[in-house]
């Protein structure tokens, strides 16, 4: 969990006092490391779990905070926005039934916050970015009243000068501005832990930079951002690009993003992660340190190093290095960030065994994994199983490639299991989580595949919105079940919670994929236009989306009837189109938009967001949304 208590301004007195404490936090570790005073000689796993909550109709539902009032404010905490919580699961030594007892934790903990949650009318879903979210959900009034996310966000939006431009590219294409860091609430994770000693931290860093692309690959849960098919772990694009702090010149320079995999291994120690990223990136988030850590180790002490683990919180490395104190015992684990929340409680210990058997047995056999290949290639197999998932190709050592799914089931699960049982885990739970994983391997069946063949197979008349509700509902559903997902079956439009909430709003039926012509355009072009897409109307817009005005089949018909369309002078859409036409924003109220639509006597509405066109509906749509009220009428007794 991180550290809450910051100060919201950072003015250069304060700036320098950070700097301070944070430099002496390294040196403090520095004297630790030479002096022996980490521990070492023992395993710990341990696990943090983050939810979406949503409501009764599955849209994502702002009552994180009476949620958590509910709920132990030691083991749950607060995330960026308030439709997310997060779980902090107990560590367990790494052996024995330590897998099984994670499991029962993590059960335990989904079951509190459901509880909590149905007194909320919310329910918690485990996916690592809910399909149901729309841009209007990330406002900075969703944000956490909380200062270190108000102070995370002022700092990086300065330095990005406000503007955050997404795009990401996969069977459809996301592109998209926004003014703040709430797209990094799009992501939820299953952050697994695993405790190391000083000595072996540079070795075991490298190997868990090496098996986070076969594990990623058989966890991929976040296929879809704001209605777009994207990277199977669409994640790793999003948080990359959400949390980008670069001005324009700083990416021209190629200066490094935040949220990183890193571009070399580890060759000694930890502190050459932490000495680059206090270089690397400014201090965004600071702090009064009152304790002087220096001081606390030369009188017998255990240092928090506050400080740096505050400033560590802000570089988001996909496997991180932490420091933390237990009992007055200082220790180091590499936290790894990759793995998405869901499909189920129990394919997430499925992954995360495969990644602590690997983590095992890449060291046993490999030692240091450094000298028998190069990082660029573990980075880009890294890359590659975010976006393709099990389609994904690996090289691996030797220069050999395989598929993704050849990979893990003849060399990596093997490996995996070597590794657990030199842990001497329970075979029991070897057999049952490695089963899990193998199973879904073998099928291809996993988070993210369920959710693309579900939508894929969804009728094509359904709205976006009805999808997405149904898409959750059903998550929902399975994930109380508790079987793993690939025993799922195929969501269906049946299991949403009734097309009714589909249709509150004119964003969540309007049509996006327009055609639309510009003012000088030939009127020939928007008559060719309607005759060939079958469309009564057609926007005008500038050539920076802005709308000018609606070309309707009525005013070229006009045209045809003044004999103006068969003369020799070309004539502009500019001369004919209706100009200030009224319009809409997507959160208008549905029944607002057909009074308007009456009373103003049009027969489509211009939906428009920051003065840029967006999506269009017209007496069609109502006339569908109409007919569905109708047939629902007729059928009541």
């Amino acid at each position: 969990m991180g550290q809450q208590d910051v100060d919201e301004l950072l003015d250069e007195r304060h700036l320098r006092a950070f700097m301070k404490a944070l430099l002496d936090d390294v040196r403090a570790l520095e004297l630790l490391l030479e002096t022996g005073g980490l521990e070492r000689d023992i395993r710990r796993i341990g696990a943090e779990q983050e939810y979406f909550l949503v409501d009764q109709e599955g849209h994502p539902s702002c009552s994180s905070l009476n949620v958590l009032g509910e709920l132990d404010p030691a083991r749950f905490t607060t995330e960026l926005a308030q439709f997310n919580v997060e779980a902090n699961l107990l560590p367990q030594e790494f052996g024995g039934n330590c897998l099984s007892a994670l499991e029962k934790d993590l059960d335990e903990a989904l079951e509190e916050v459901r509880e909590a949650a149905s007194r909320h009318d919310a329910h918690p879903v485990l996916v690592g970015i809910l399909p149901s979210l729309e841009k209007g959900h990330l406002s900075l009034d969703n944000m956490t009243p909380n200062p270190r996310y108000y102070a995370l966000n002022r700092a990086i939006t300065a330095l990005r000068a406000g503007v955050f431009d997404t795009r990401i590219k996969g069977v459809d294409e996301l592109s998209m501005q926004h003014d703040n860091v709430m797209l990094e609430a799009c992501n939820t994770s299953f952050q697994i832990h695993f405790q190391v000693s000083p000595d072996e931290f540079a070795n075991l860093y490298n190997v868990a930079q090496l098996v986070t692309a076969p594990a990623l690959a058989a966890a991929v849960n976040s296929p879809m951002l704001l209605g777009k098919r994207l990277w199977r772990e669409t994640r790793v694009a999003l948080f990359q690009q959400s949390v980008d702090a670069r001005s324009l010149t700083h990416q021209a320079r190629g200066q490094r993003t935040r949220v990183r995999f890193g571009d070399s291994w580890v060759e000694q120690s930890v502190l050459e992660i932490f000495r680059e990223d206090i270089a690397r990136f400014r201090v965004v988030l600071g702090a009064d340190v009152e304790a002087d850590s220096l001081q606390i180790l030369k009188s017998g002490g255990m240092p928090e190093l506050s400080a740096l683990r505050l400033h560590n919180g802000t570089v988001y490395r996909w496997n991180r290095p932490c420091y933390g104190v237990h009992e007055g015992v200082a220790h180091l684990r590499i936290e790894n960030r990759s793995l998405p929340s869901g499909p189920t409680v129990v394919d997430e210990v499925a992954n995360a065994a495969f990644f602590f058997g690997l983590m095992v047995a890449e060291l046993e056999e490999y030692g240091d994994v450094a000298k028998a290949m190069n990082f660029d290639v573990a980075k880009s197999n890294f890359f590659h199983a975010a976006r393709h998932g099990l389609d994904a190709q690996f090289e691996w050592f030797d220069g050999k490639v395989w598929t993704a799914c050849d990979l893990i089931l003849d060399v990596l699960i093997p490996q995996a299991r070597e590794g657990l049982e030199h842990r001497n885990i329970d075979t029991a739970d070897i057999d049952r989580y490695l089963g899990v994983l193998e199973e879904r391997v073998k099928t291809g069946r996993t988070g993210a595949q369920w959710m693309v063949n579900s939508w894929n197979e969804m009728p094509e008349v359904a709205t976006r919105d009805q999808r997405q509700r149904a898409l959750v509902s059903a998550m929902i559903k399975r994930q109380a079940e508790g079987e793993p997902c690939h025993e799922w079956g195929p969501a269906t439009l049946s299991e949403s919670s009734g097309w009714k909430a589909s249709y509150r709003t004119v964003g969540q039926f309007m049509s996006t994929d327009l055609f639309t012509v510009r003012p000088h355009d030939l009127v020939d072009l928007a008559a060719s236009l309607m005759e060939w897409e079958h469309l009564r109307y057609i926007p005008v817009e500038d050539d920076e989306g802005h709308l000018v005005g609606v070309v309707s089949y009525r005013s070229l018909l006009r045209l045809v009837g003044e004999g103006i369309a068969s003369g020799n002078d070309p004539v502009s859409v500019e001369s004919i189109m209706k100009k200030n036409p009224v319009q809409v924003s997507p959160d208008t109220d549905t029944i607002h938009a057909i009074r308007l639509m009456r009373e103003s006597r049009v027969g489509c509405l211009p939906v428009v967001m920051d003065q840029k066109l967006v999506g269009l509906i017209t007496e069609a749509d109502l006339i569908e949304v109409s007919a569905m009220l109708l047939e629902e009428q007729l059928r009541e007794p």
